[in-house]
Order: structure tokens, then sequence, then C-alpha cells
């Protein structure tokens, strides 16, 4: 890998990112994985990987063009895949809004040449990362609720030690309903 690596996400708020983390060294031992920093608490979409330019590109005019109304999210629910080695918050029942926007963009990114995943789509947010050993979960009974009015495209650096996804583009949801 040389290059960016590109992806669309759900980026949260900074006080709900606080909330997460401090939620996080409530219920998780430091020595479960290494946990994400704030900034990277965020929902993934649609994950591009390396692409050209013209494709960036053209990917940002296709997300411009995504007329959605905006949603409620809540996270409500909580997870181990130890395959993976992550840890993540979710949803126990996926807003009809966020399943819609993840298979707009994931069939738009697969249309220009980007592989998407053969599984359904699992909406979460990444809390921990190298958590490969068994954990015991939070009880039932957490629950944060955000609106979601927009949407980003991400990259990550493709080489140096600093690998924090910052922000390309931002894509407005339509807020004049309600779901």
């Amino acid at each position: 890998m040389t290059g960016p690596q590109y992806f669309f996400a759900l980026t949260l708020p900074a006080g709900l990112q606080r909330s997460l983390v401090a939620w996080r060294a409530e219920h998780f031992p430091a020595d479960y994985g290494r946990p994400l920093p704030a900034a990277g608490l965020m929902m993934t979409l649609a994950w591009l990987g390396e692409i050209s330019e013209s494709s960036v590109e053209h990917l940002q005019q296709q997300a411009a063009r995504i007329r959605q109304p905006a949603f409620t999210l809540t996270l409500n629910d909580a997870g181990h895949w130890p395959r993976s080695g992550h840890i993540w918050l979710g949803c126990r029942s996926a807003p009809s809004g966020l399943l819609q926007l993840a298979a707009l963009l994931r069939a738009r990114a697969a249309r220009q040449g980007c592989p998407q995943p053969s599984l359904p789509f699992h909406p979460h947010v990444r809390l921990i990362h190298q958590a490969f050993q068994p954990v015991k979960l939070p009880a039932p009974g957490f629950s944060w609720q955000t609106r979601i009015t927009d949407f980003s495209l991400m990259a990550i650096p493709g080489s140096g030690r600093k690998r924090a996804a910052r922000c390309v583009a931002r894509f407005p949801l339509l807020t004049d309903t309600i779901p």
C-alpha cells in the first residue's frame, strides 16, 4: 500500500465520542486490546480502498447526488468479533435510512470497481481492535442517540506513522423530514 485508503463513514459528534471513550474505559479493561482514539470512533458505510484520483472524484460526484433523509442513530448493542479482534457498539435495530445509505454507497463503490463484502452490512462503531481473547460484554441497558445529518468521505494516509483518518468531503442528508 502506498496511497491513501478511502471509505465513506458516519462521523460521530465530539461529545458522543468522549462519552463512548469514558463508557469504554469503565466497561473494558485496558488489556482487552488497543482502544481507538475518540476521533477514530466512526461508522464505516462503504470501504473503497486505494483508488485513483479520478475514482475519488467520480465517487464524490455520485455521493453529492444522494438524496436520503437524515435519521436518528441509536447505539444500544455491543459485540466482539474474536477473529478480527474488534469490540464494537452497534444498533439492535438499525434505522432504514442508515441501511439505505450504506446500500447506495456500497452499490456505487462496487460499480466503480471497489469490491464490497458479500456479508450483509452490520452497522457498528469499532471501540477496540486487537482484542483476540474472550471478552466480557457489558449488560444491556446502555444507549446513545445522535441525529445523523451528513456522511463523509474519509482517507487514511498510505504510509508514515500517523494513520488517523481525515475528512475529504462531507455530504448533507435531507433534514426537512424526520423519520
